[in-house]
């Protein structure tokens, strides 16, 4: 492709990100071994919390009473999922180094 034809506006959005990730100046280094186990058991780690609280989740709802209950229950799950899916990522990071925090 010739640097005069236009572009798609995906070529242009990865370019985009191609920048702004030199700017950052991100370490395209690959994984050790030891830190891609690790980021496996945290996930593996962090989908059995999830998984949990689904299970007690639909435990509460069978013994709900009203449709108030109901939407604050599923109101605490989405902040549960979305706390522990919080954690899960800062732990992943960390493991990565500290360039990718």
């Amino acid at each position: 492709m010739s640097d005069d034809a236009p572009k798609s506006a995906f070529e242009l959005a990865m370019e985009r990100l191609r920048r702004k990730d030199k700017e950052a100046s991100r370490d395209d280094r690959p994984l050790t071994d030891e830190q891609k186990a690790a980021i496996a058991e945290v996930r593996e780690w962090y989908k059995a919390k999830v998984a949990e609280c689904e299970i007690l989740h639909q435990a509460a709802l069978r013994k709900a009473r009203s449709h108030e209950e109901i939407e604050r229950l599923n109101q605490n799950l989405r902040s549960d999922n979305e706390r522990l899916a919080n954690d899960r990522d800062h732990k992943i990071a960390q493991i990565r180094g500290p360039e990718s925090s």
